[in-house]
Parts: structure tokens; sequence; C-alpha cells
């Protein structure tokens, strides 16, 4: 015994299981909140935007699970059909459907939307998922600078197409994921596209800011339809955005890096807990405008707050996409 105990004790055992206990209890800690209410989604209709992957396939899965039916929204048909076979094993249900949407191209965006329309009467929540971070400078097809493009630009297009939709599937939802780098973000009023001068992280917290002040201009121009929309930050996710993280990609780098990042980050499981939240949650049928993390409300940034801002970045929207808004909300 005093043999078993000397051991127990020896600096080289002891150190990394005190090392490796503490990570574990670390990551528990650090995967969040959870939405463990039971719904029944049989009936309803959701699409989910960049659904093939990460936090939106694991949105798709749990949607599945509880009986909807899902347009998976997506870039690369390929990929989505694998997804949406895998879905459909998993849950056995079969009302799950891939369907192509560049967020990039507004004649993609335009494309689906009147796809969707003409299979569909009815939309009970919209979830705009689909993003890119931390891209090298880049052009959407229609010109704009690719972050902004797809974070914001293309889900600002695809939510007014469905509009009509939505409000008459009346109670819905539309659910923007945006992120904490909102509260590092400015809405650039003289290079709002980035000409003059372009920065990855300063791109992408711009995108963000705009799908917070998105969401809560729109929730002041849906008051009284019956259509609420909400923001939410998902978590620090090891997901698909990471990809270009390029110092990621060297052995030595994943080597150090990647006990940090099991440690640190959630699972696209967890990272979908707070969009399953702002989706299907019953208590939330009548809150708008308003943004969530870890399934809680939670304060955004003072930026996120400049109603100023807003309706700039709600005019400029307008412009951009070709939405006329003034009689639809």
């Amino acid at each position: 015994m005093s043999c078993l105990t000397d051991c127990l004790l020896c600096p080289i055992l002891l150190w990394p299981a005190i090392i490796g206990g503490a990570a574990y209890f670390l990551r528990k800690y650090m995967q969040g909140g959870q939405f463990t209410k039971q719904t029944d989604e049989s009936g309803k209709v959701f699409i989910v935007t960049g659904a093939n992957t990460g936090i939106g396939k694991e949105t798709v899965l749990e949607i599945a699970r509880r009986g909807g039916t899902v347009y998976m929204a997506c870039r690369d048909m390929n990929r989505c059909e694998k997804a949406r076979q895998e879905i459909i094993r998993e849950t056995n249900n079969t009302n799950i459907f891939a369907r192509q949407l560049d967020l990039s191209s507004l004649e993609s965006i335009r494309k689906f939307a009147a796809s969707f329309k003409n299979e569909q009467d009815k939309l009970h929540v919209l979830i705009n998922n689909a993003g890119v971070m931390h891209c090298p400078k880049s052009l959407t097809k229609d010109g704009f600078e690719m972050q902004l493009g797809v974070n914001h630009m293309g889900h600002f297009l695809l939510t007014h197409l469905l509009l009509d939709v939505l409000k008459k599937t009346a109670p819905s939802r539309i659910v923007n994921v945006s992120s904490l780098a909102h509260t590092q973000g400015s809405i650039n009023v003289d290079d709002l596209n980035s000409e003059k001068s372009y920065s990855r992280i300063g791109a992408y917290s711009q995108s963000k800011l705009a799908n917070v002040l998105f969401t809560r201009e729109l929730a002041n121009r849906l008051k009284g339809t019956g259509v609420t929309t909400n923001s939410l930050h998902p978590g620090a996710v090891d997901t698909e955005l990471l990809r270009n993280w390029k110092f990621l990609e060297n052995s030595f780098v994943k080597y150090l890096v990647g006990p940090l990042l099991w440690t640190l980050f959630k699972t696209p499981k967890m990272g979908a807990q707070t969009t399953l939240y702002a989706a299907l949650d019953p208590a939330l049928k009548e809150v708008s405008g308003l943004y969530f993390s870890d399934c809680q409300p939670k304060d955004v940034a003072a930026a996120a707050e400049d109603e100023k801002t807003g309706k700039f970045l709600w005019e400029e929207s307008e412009k951009w996409t070709g939405v006329n808004t003034s009689k639809k909300d």
C-alpha cells in the first residue's frame, strides 16, 4: 500500500494527473449553457444557412430529432447532400432537404428564395448561421468585401426575400448568428467596403456588429407582425471557421495548440445550443431584438445600440442589395 501511495505521489505522475484533471474540468466549464427543454417541432419548417458543417449541421441535427422540416441552404451541394444523408440516417427524419445557396451572390440568394417559396407556403424559423472569418481580402460576385458581403449583406437580402412567408406563418422567428467579436467592431461609414484599407480581423468584427445592428433595427420594424428576431454569440467553437488561421497548418503548432483548443473551445454541438435556444424555446415566443450567449440574454456593445449607425447600415444595405423595405416593414 505504501509503495502504491509513493507511486501515486511521485511528481512524474502527480503533476500530469493534476494538469489533466484541471484541463478536463475547464473544458466542461467552457462548453457553456445547454438548451435542454423538450419541444416538438413536427409540422414546422426551418431554413438553416451554412448547414453542412459545424454549428449549422448540429443545429439541423437537433431540429431533425425534434421532428422539424429543415431546408439546408449551402454553397457546396456535394458536402450538403452528404451531411443531409448523415442526418437522415441518425434521426430517421426524411423531411430534410439540401438546397443551393451562395451568400456571396445576390443572384443565388434570389434564386434560392424563389425556389423555396415555390415549394413551401410557410416558414417558422429562419436561422442565418453561415459565415466566413478572417479571410484574405476578396470580393463577392457583386463586389462586396467578402466578410461583410456574406455575413451581413447576403443574410440581409435573404431575410427580406422571405419576410412575406415569415409574416404569413407568424408566430415565426429569425435567428442571426453573430459573435462576441461585435464588441471589437465598428461600422466604417467612410469605408464600409474596405476599399481604402483592409484588416481581416477588423472586417470580421464589422460584419458581426452589422449582424447585431441589423437584428435590433429589424426587430423595431417588425413590431406587431408576430415575427421576432434575435442575435447571438455561439461561443468560441472549434469549427471550419478556423481554416483561415494558417499558422494552425504547421504540425508543430498543431501539436502545441491542439490541447489548448480542446480545452478552451466548444464542440460544434455545444456551440449550437444558443442557436437552438433562440430558435426553439417557447419562452422566447414574443421576445425580439435581444442578444444571447450561453442560452441567456447578454448586453451588447455600445456601438450595437447606436440607432444612427443602425439606420445608416440599413440604408446602405438596401442600396447594396437592391431591396426597398420602405413599404414592407
